[in-house]
């Protein structure tokens, strides 16, 4: 019997996370029980991931009519380390969701002018009305991350942020928005694995960025700043989640779940769909289009 390298399964699992990625929007119930396996006792786990997952995506259609139906405002943020999984479960979340309704705010670095303005005014701007859901991936807590382990802030502004923020969510919590927040917990040789793994793949070297290389470096100082985040940001009005997210897919059920658990929703009755019948009218020609204004068929069969 051959010995199995433990480095090749991973590598193996994280190339399979990435095509399942794709195949999950063309699977559905009855085509994943005809999805080949890949021969080996983790094909039986990715069918029940993805059983699961189909399973959580229909209650957060439901969830998401729930939230129409009553106007409700719902705020999900996503912190966590660098490639801790935090874009995956993101998009999981989103699939199947109608982005007028459920929309992401990942805001870049602030700019000249919004360096100048009240710390929390750029991330108002992106808060919901009755009937959304947004999901900050990254929030303000940049500025107790990234910013204090980075030196892009003073300690001062670090201190007044943590005098600020409980504030500030409790006040989100008073108006009738719904928080929830979530950290991405993965260990030092994991991200070193991910890192690795991106640094490897052409088509996703463009998540590493100069400062996701750096904070490798500064992991401890990254650990010490999540510490105190967590001590000093986490009220009974707005707690903090933990997720344990060195298994992605484990990660993204658990946390779809625990989203879910969040809100009390139920089944919005829809009126029957009855599709029209086509109105035909004799007078209508249809006009003729140059053929120059056809994108040219590259892939026809021969």
């Amino acid at each position: 019997m051959t010995q199995r390298d433990p480095i090749s399964d991973k590598i193996k699992a994280e190339m399979l996370d990435s095509f399942d990625e794709e195949l999950e929007l063309e699977l559905d119930d009855e085509r994943l029980e005809a999805a080949p396996a890949a021969g080996d006792q983790a094909s039986v786990d990715r069918k029940q991931y993805f059983r699961e997952l189909f399973r959580l995506q229909r209650e957060l259609v439901k969830l998401q009519d729930w939230v129409v139906h009553k106007k409700l405002k719902v705020v999900v943020i996503f912190e966590g380390r660098d490639a801790a999984g935090k874009g995956g479960v993101i998009k999981r979340i989103t699939q199947r969701l109608n982005p007028r309704v459920c929309r992401v705010a990942a805001l870049p670095a602030p700019n000249e002018r919004e360096r100048t303005q009240w710390y929390f005014q750029r991330y108002v701007t992106h808060l919901p009305a009755g009937g959304e859901i947004v999901l900050f991936d990254r929030s303000w807590y940049n500025r107790a991350g990234v910013e204090r382990v980075m030196g892009f802030c003073s300690d001062a502004d670090v201190e007044e942020f943590f005098r600020s923020c409980p504030e500030f969510e409790r006040m989100l919590v008073r108006s009738g928005i719904i928080l929830v927040k979530y950290w991405f917990s993965i260990t030092d040789e994991e991200q070193n694995f991910r890192f690795t793994m991106r640094i490897e793949d052409p088509l996703k070297q463009w998540k590493l960025s100069p400062m996701d290389l750096e904070s490798r470096r500064r992991w401890e100082a990254y650990t010490k700043a999540k510490e105190s985040m967590l001590e000093r940001t986490h009220i009974p009005e707005a707690p903090w989640w933990i997720v344990e997210a060195v298994d992605k897919k484990r990660a993204r059920l658990n946390c779809i779940t625990h989203f879910l658990a969040q809100i009390p929703y139920e089944e919005v009755p829809r009126a029957e769909i009855v599709l029209p019948e086509r109105v035909h009218n004799p007078d209508y020609i249809r006009g003729p289009v140059p053929d120059e204004m056809y994108v040219p068929d590259r892939f026809a069969e021969d």
